[in-house]
């Protein structure tokens, strides 16, 4: 059974239109709604392959609820648009109150109605009756037809024993439109067979809706939505068309890069395991596919995915051999498979495909700073195509809760950043930086914190992995920047010769012209640009060391002094502190935590701090909790800490008083 799809009971006096509802919420009160209002209702929870959906479904009128996943329904929007536009239909999107300002950008995707919340049941069916009434004004005007094509369904008759197909089904069938049930049970494979009698037990058991989905031969997969109807004892149904399959082994082709698509990938999975083959499977996600879709445009970011696609076939050719197979499964999710295969050269291929997607793309004439996340799982006996992907899946995602055991999952962050953005409710916070010669602040490292209404106070580690997982790091950069400079520019007279470091991305580096914008922001805010340290990761630098290298040439011709961040965490090469124009090197708390340690660890500690002070850099401890941590850095000739020792970030006033403390 395809559970991403229900079926929701109508009335007697439904219409013959379906109305189709996508909506990411656990109880879906606005299909149960239409389905009250007398419409007959195809739902969906997820927006892979929306189009094709809506097309299947049969429905003039689509309907998007887009409350507290404004990323998700914007993109479906943007995605079912041309659909929308080319077939007459139309788009009805259900936003929050809050959310009304935005609904432009619906607009332009193509939605045609909206309504904000809160909202009744009878004011969605009356909008949903509006929007109905757009389509039949289009379809006057125009001459067209109403909707994208002819719904596909039948219904059973248990007093007249009777079946009977819609035109379309008995068309796409090549039966009559009372075939009989033999005849259509006659249609479906053994085994689907077996599926067919399931359901309709289900229905037996607890009346309502159910669904099961199965290939049919000539037409491919399909999905059948059943619905009984407990007054007369009929049965309906609606048939949705996924994929075009001719036969069972044919692969079905996605239609932007050309590779399989998700159900083809994983029949061919359950043939080969089927066989008594070994599979090995790849996931691939990439990281920040929508970061360029929003900075490029939606063209290309198409673009890109075709280059992706055809680098992954490249390499999955060479590692695994002509007989594996490469599938676009999601939006920005792809799979390699194979078998013969064992975990050695999985690992691999997997390593070999992680070095090829690290290398650049071109996205609208630019470098785009593209990242991607592999995993990779092997078959064992017994298991079936949606066990094995389940296990590769679960370690793509690893542990979705960040480095601090306290911190909220991640995933539950992710819809709610995007409005925390937009109402301005990420702050700073200034943890002070110590010269350890003298005991006083020079300076403050700014700080992301949101006070989120269920976790409490949130971090920037756990915000950026967050922002990057919602395509949301460039956006929450840009806004933690401002806010750090517009609320140092306005500092109390106490705090005007501290310095103030500001954090950048890798994703930042990559972006054309970025050191002009961050010094008009540094301008445009009012704070001198000599006492702004700019600091980047060493992970950032390496993703793009050219551009780093430019981009902190530029900033220190312009005034500003620049550091790498979290030394020591990654590639810590001595190649590249000579290459970049530095002024600062911070140690990762790690480093300067293990400095206590063992007397191997102390070497370690001692030789980075004489590496950068032999190329004239400045070397800050960061995380430095205990005493005896700062008196063991301090005697490598480390100048300036920050930490708990001295105090965790501040707002302003704290900052304050401790600096005249």
């Amino acid at each position: 059974m395809d559970e991403d799809f229900s079926v929701i009971d109508a009335t007697a006096n439904a219409p013959d239109a379906p109305v189709f509802v996508l909506s990411f919420r656990q109880r879906d009160e606005v299909a149960a709604a239409a389905a009250g209002g007398g419409w007959r209702v195809v739902a969906a929870r997820r927006p892979e392959g929306v189009e094709q959906r809506f097309l299947a479904s049969g429905a003039s009128v689509a309907v998007i609820d887009a409350r507290g996943a404004m990323s998700d329904g914007l993109a479906a929007a943007k995605a079912l648009g041309p659909t929308i536009a080319a077939h007459g239909a139309a788009m009805l999107i259900l936003v929050s109150q809050s959310d009304t300002v935005h609904m432009r950008h619906f607009y332009d995707a193509g939605a045609t109605h909206f309504l904000g919340s809160p909202m009744s049941s009878a004011a969605m069916a009356h909008a949903i009756r509006f929007a109905l009434r757009h389509v039949e004004r289009l379809t006057a005007w125009n001459g067209q037809s109403a909707g994208p094509s002819e719904p596909m369904g039948w219904r059973y008759d248990p007093e007249l024993g009777s079946l009977q197909l819609t035109p379309g089904l008995a068309k796409l069938l090549g039966l009559v439109e009372a075939p009989g049930v033999r005849a259509l049970l006659r249609r479906l494979d053994p085994g689907d067979r077996k599926l067919a009698h399931a359901a309709l037990r289900r229905l037996a058991g607890a009346p309502g809706s159910t669904a099961f989905a199965h290939d049919l031969a000539g037409v491919g997969r399909v999905v059948q939505h059943l619905q009984y109807d407990a007054q007369t004892g009929g049965l309906h149904a609606l048939v949705e068309v996924l994929g075009v399959a001719p036969d069972a082994s044919a692969a079905v082709r996605d239609a932007l890069t050309g590779a399989r698509d998700g159900p083809s990938a994983r029949r061919w999975i359950d043939r080969r395991l089927g066989e008594g083959a070994c599979v090995g499977v790849v996931l691939i996600g990439l990281s920040r596919f929508e970061t360029v879709n929003t900075v490029y445009g939606r063209a290309a970011g198409d673009d890109l995915l075709r280059a992706v696609s055809k680098r992954v076939t490249e390499v999955v050719r060479e590692a695994l051999g002509t007989n594996a197979i490469v599938a676009r499964i999601g939006g920005s999710e792809f799979l390699a498979a194979s078998d013969g295969i064992d975990s050695a050269l999985l690992a691999t291929a997997t390593a070999r495909l992680d070095e090829a997607l690290s290398r650049p793309f071109v996205a609208g004439g630019e470098i785009a700073p593209l990242g991607a996340k592999l995993a990779n799982a092997i078959s064992a006996p017994g298991d079936s195509a949606a066990a094995l992907l389940r296990r590769a899946s679960e370690a793509l995602l690893g542990d979705p809760r960040p480095a601090d055991a306290n911190a909220p999952p991640i995933d539950a962050l992710v819809n709610d950043l995007h409005r925390a953005l937009e109402r301005s409710e990420i702050g700073v916070l200034y943890q002070p930086q110590i010269a350890i010669a003298t005991g006083r602040v020079i300076g403050v490292e700014a700080l992301a914190r949101w006070q989120h209404p269920q976790f409490g106070e949130i971090g920037a580690e756990t915000l950026f992995a967050a922002a990057q997982r919602a395509g949301l790091e460039l956006a929450l950069s840009d806004h933690v920047q401002r806010r750090a400079l517009s609320g140092a520019a306005v500092w109390p007279a106490s705090l005007g010769k501290l310095r103030l470091s500001i954090n950048v991305t890798a994703a930042d580096v990559a972006r054309a012209g970025f050191a002009d914008s961050l010094l008009g922001r540094v301008d445009s805010s009012g704070f001198p640009r000599s006492r702004l340290t700019v600091e980047i990761t060493e992970g950032g630098i390496m993703a793009e060391l050219g551009e780093a290298a430019r981009l902190l040439s530029e900033l220190r011709t312009a005034g500003c002094r620049v550091a790498i961040d979290d030394f020591g965490t990654g590639y810590s090469s001595l190649a590249y502190l000579k290459a970049l124009p530095l002024d600062y090197l911070k140690i990762d708390k790690k480093l300067s935590q293990d400095i206590t340690g063992s007397h191997r660890d102390r070497v370690v500690v001692r030789g980075v701090i004489d590496m950068a002070r032999s190329l004239g850099l400045s070397v800050v401890a960061e995380g430095v909790e205990t005493e005896a941590q700062l008196d063991l850095l301090a005697k490598e000739g480390c100048q300036y800490f920050q930490g708990f020792l001295c105090a965790p970030p501040l707002d302003v006033p704290a900052l304050a008083r401790l600096v005249a403390a």
